[in-house]
């Protein structure tokens, strides 16, 4: 069986309960070595067989796999954060599909929710924004048209931005030319919950000169909307007084004598 799991966004003990447990059982571990914190593999066993595929290809990769299911062995693929977000899992499932092996997935803590727990960030505050976009720049891996930078600023909702931060000078101005303001609130966040983590807070015209100023050109997510500044939102009505659901009845006040 092929485990494919979440390793988290850095810290090792923001591995899910259950990815924890996979390590502990695999036989063989693939674990994408550019990103994934290698204190993970402490929860292997001593006997383990652990390859990087930083050094890897695909189709070195799903060798290793084959022959793992030939000799029926557990294999983890360990992406970062949560596989489902640019980890290009798909293209290994549809090979796995081809040849009739099988797979689980096993979610994890994507880079926008540790960069949201360094700064205290609520994503969806009422009256300021109820959406969140995760995106990118577009790289060696194109992004759709219909996608473009400018076309999701134009809801003003809060965004995650990966995989951009060697591009941050286009980033910022295709950002106001879709409808932020210069001076909207933005963050910088390199490496979220390692060790070395650091956040910058800034406007969108400052987020190029902020990264430079902190020597910061690559593993960084970029966070953009007035969310990041904590100011002028309403309550949430899940616990006014006058909301009434199934765990909680409204009070009524005694009527005076």
């Amino acid at each position: 069986m092929i485990y494919f799991a979440g390793a988290g966004c850095g810290a090792a003990d923001l591995i899910t309960v259950r990815g924890m447990k996979l390590l502990e059982k695999a036989d063989v571990v693939i674990y994408a070595g550019s990103l994934v914190n290698p204190e993970l593999l402490s929860y292997c066993k001593k006997e383990c067989e652990i390859h990087n595929s930083a050094y890897m290809t695909l189709e070195e990769v799903l060798a290793v796999m084959e022959e793992a299911e030939k000799q029926k062995l557990t294999t983890v693929r360990l992406h970062t954060g949560e596989p489902s977000i640019y980890g290009a899992v798909r293209e290994q499932m549809d090979l796995l599909d081809e040849k009739g092996i099988l797979y689980e997935s096993c979610p994890g803590v994507s880079a926008c929710f540790g960069a949201a727990a360094l700064l205290n960030l609520e994503y969806t505050l009422p009256e300021v924004s109820q959406s969140l976009i995760i995106t990118r720049m577009e790289g060696r891996t194109k992004v759709p048209e219909r996608e473009s930078i400018e076309s999701f600023a134009a809801h003003h909702a809060s965004m995650a931005i990966y995989l951009s931060t060697g591009m941050l000078g286009e980033l910022g101005r295709r950002l106001i030319a879709g409808g932020y303001g210069k001076d909207t609130p933005a963050a910088i966040v390199y490496k979220a919950t390692w060790p070395e983590e650091e956040a910058y807070l800034c406007t969108m015209e400052q987020l190029e000169e902020t990264a430079k100023a902190h020597d910061i050109t690559k593993t960084a997510l970029i966070i953009v909307g007035d969310i990041v500044a904590h100011q002028n939102y309403g309550k949430s009505r899940l616990y006014a007084p006058d909301f009434e659901t199934e765990f909680r009845k409204i009070k009524k006040s005694r009527e005076k004598e």
